[in-house]
């Protein structure tokens, strides 16, 4: 590159740094955590913002630092309640994580968010993006800040064709941010590049013509900014069809639904959900939804292995639960509990289902039978690991004790809804 060049580039991100600094200080949104430069609370509305958009995140936000508006108070509050407060935002790792670095910033700094590049790393759940709007939006602290918001807007602007789902791209775009923040400026400068990228150079449709860089735009210039970035497709989700149990109670039980708690670790720990099982290929291997009839045999099987006495009577609806990696299917059926006087501390029974050790069932005798839980029986696709948690009677107000999973929530609350419709 000659010296006129390298002039004209640097030209070209000072025009980039200043116009889009004075743009952001005019048109700048009203967010709750923008009217303060609280770190901690800087550092929740970042974490809740990865993946999810602004305005959801804000009634959100409001609730959880009411609920936990210190370092402390998050970092010694019950699990439950911290996922409680997060439901129905999900990926709820994010939650976890959170709790597990607030308990890190207690111990370690004496629950004051460090003011330290090293230190904001070490933080469980913190990477490269978050640590560095935390230091810069919370501190001034001129680190990059790049999330796929930022890498559009440079790719864009310095027609830049490198695929932004490669690492070396991320580690040439931060190098590149941190060029471009003007001197004193890094909180408003990395947060204006986060605005641009959400109201303006927006992934399918670029407001160019009310860009405030439009002028030096270098994708726009060659007429290619719909086409940029680059990013390499992931791989889709894969789909897997459950069948679901609404199991509605009897007698002691009448008008509560059966709830289960998912295993210690993995997917949706610990949450709260209706029993699910996978259901098998409808036929020759081809996945799909069963017959019905096949499908209200296998439920049965998978009830009775659970130790749950309940018969599936007919399907009521289906539902759909998209992680990054796997979509689930959900054809839910309502079961009706077959004895309640022979279950009496079912909603009390700590149960391990697994076909292995039918015998583990805990509760308040230390058995199966005490639990008033049916004995397993044989299961041809083996043990079940998900079904390893408690098991709860609930009604609709003590829906308010437990976290689900945003499907399971809505779930439970169209029956419910459907209930009180029916009621005189």
């Amino acid at each position: 590159m000659t010296m006129h060049e390298q002039q004209e580039q640097q030209e070209v991100k000072l025009f980039f740094s200043t116009n889009l600094l004075e743009w952001y200080k005019v048109q700048k949104r009203d967010l709750p955590w923008r009217r303060h430069r609280n770190p901690y609370y800087i550092w929740i509305s970042e974490i809740m913002l990865q993946q999810t958009r602004v305005d959801t995140v804000i009634p959100y936000f409001n609730r959880f630092i009411e609920r936990f508006p210190t370092v402390e108070s998050l970092a010694d509050a019950p699990e439950e309640d911290v996922l409680k407060c997060w439901e129905g935002l999900g990926y709820y790792s994010r939650a976890r994580n959170l709790q597990h670095a607030a308990r890190q910033v207690k111990e370690l700094h004496g629950g004051e968010v460090p003011n330290d590049r090293d230190a904001v790393f070490g933080l469980k759940g913190v990477g490269p993006y978050t640590a560095g709007a935390i230091l810069s939006i919370a501190f001034n602290r001129p680190e990059p800040a790049v999330d796929g918001n930022v890498m559009r807007v440079l790719s864009r602007y310095f027609l830049l064709e490198d695929d932004i789902a490669k690492v070396p791209t991320r580690v040439k775009m931060e190098r590149l941010a941190a060029e471009l923040i003007p001197e004193g400026e890094a909180s408003h400068f990395n947060q204006a590049l986060m605005e641009l990228g959400a109201l303006i150079c927006t992934p399918k449709s670029p407001r160019c013509l009310i860009c405030p860089v439009m002028e030096h735009c270098a994708a726009r210039l060659a007429g290619c900014e719909t086409s940029l970035p680059v990013k390499t497709k992931a791989k889709p989700p894969r789909p897997e069809e459950r069948l679901a149990a609404l199991v509605t109670g009897s007698g002691e039980h009448a008008g509560r639904v059966l709830i289960r708690q998912r295993p210690q670790s993995g997917l949706l720990a610990r949450m709260w959900e209706l029993p699910h099982w996978p259901a098998p290929p409808a036929d020759g291997g081809v996945s799909g939804a069963l017959p019905e009839a096949a499908a209200l045999d296998r439920l049965r099987r998978s009830l009775r292995q659970a130790g749950i006495l309940a018969r599936p009577e007919g399907h009521w609806t289906a539902a759909e639960h998209t992680f990054s990696h796997i979509v689930w299917t959900l054809q839910v059926y309502i079961c009706r509990e077959e004895d309640a006087l022979a279950q009496p501390l079912a909603a009390e029974a700590r149960a391990s289902y697994a076909a292995a050790a039918p015998a583990a069932v805990e509760g308040a005798a230390g058995s199966s039978a005490a639990a008033g839980l049916a004995p397993a029986e044989p299961f041809a696709d083996g043990d079940h690991p998900e079904d390893a948690g408690a098991v709860r009677w609930i009604t609709r107000a003590d829906m308010a004790d437990y976290a689900f999973p945003n499907v399971f929530l809505k779930l439970l609350n169209s029956y419910f809804d459907e209930v009180e419709k029916e009621l005189p």
